[in-house]
């Protein structure tokens, strides 16, 4: 059988294609422009994403406004935390969580995933202080008074990053400590000593600082401390690689090591 085609078929197979354009606009996503590329934030280039970025529990508050000012300066993206200890954080990454980015609070922890990640760059550092109940009731000055049986001392979990460093500090000092508990966290530690479950514990210094009304902070000097430093990575299985890079890369800016500092956190 065959068929002539007219004028008028034409006209109207045109018609009928210029109504399809529109409508497979309609139906494409919405984070995609009309070439089929990742939709970026208007003027800066940056991809829009909803991120997810694992985090070492002593990042939790100058993270919060650090995501803050990111979101801000990026409109069109989203980031969601998952604050938790280095270790923990590992483990997420080895069991394929869904994540973006990660930032630990050692470097061991992060070398540790090597193949997970892309490489780790340095965004801050950090040091111990004692920790203790408001005023220092047990009046406790150094490293050896916990050391004192009398004292309900906590610390870390030896595997967990502030855990090994309070290890290593003591250990130097030939001070023996015998802990009420071991935490998986920094934060866990903190709140033992705010909450009074504990005369003192090994903290980081900026973890201190976000309770000044309830706990005080005894300094240890630079000879017997050790200093924490935070690598912040992206992670292979990202499904917005360029977004989470683009993040990563932020955290070294100007404005971003300016609340670091503000935070309490040293220069990386």
């Amino acid at each position: 059988m065959s068929f002539t085609f007219t004028r008028r078929h034409v006209t109207a197979a045109l018609a009928t294609v210029a109504l399809l354009v529109p409508l497979a606009a309609c139906g494409s996503d919405d984070s995609k422009d009309a070439s089929g590329a990742q939709a970026t934030e208007s003027g800066t280039g940056t991809p829009k994403a909803n991120l997810t970025v694992l985090a070492a529990s002593s990042l939790t508050d100058v993270f919060k406004q650090a995501g803050a000012a990111y979101e801000k300066a990026h409109p069109g993206t989203k980031i969601t935390f998952s604050f938790a200890g280095s270790q923990e954080l590992a483990a997420q990454v080895k069991q394929g969580a869904p994540a973006d980015a990660l930032v630990t609070a050692d470097t061991r922890t992060m070398d540790g995933l090597g193949s997970d990640t892309g490489t780790p760059s340095i965004i801050a550092k950090n040091r111990l202080v004692i920790a203790t109940g408001e005023g220092n009731p047990e009046k406790i000055d150094e490293l050896k008074d916990l050391a004192d049986t009398k004292l309900k001392v906590v610390l870390a979990a030896p595997e967990v990053p502030v855990g090994r460093y309070s290890k290593k500090i003591l250990d130097a000092q030939k001070i023996t400590v015998k802990p009420v508990s071991q935490e998986p966290n920094v934060r866990a530690v903190l709140s033992k000593v705010e909450l009074g479950e504990a005369d003192a514990g090994l903290v980081y210094k900026t973890d201190a600082a976000t309770a000044p009304d309830k706990v005080d902070a005894v300094e240890i000097p630079d000879a017997q401390n050790a200093i924490a430093s935070y690598p912040a990575a992206t992670l292979k299985t990202s499904k917005n690689s360029a977004a989470a890079e683009a993040f990563v890369k932020w955290l070294s800016s100007p404005e971003a090591q300016k609340i670091f500092q503000d935070a309490g956190f040293q220069q990386p």
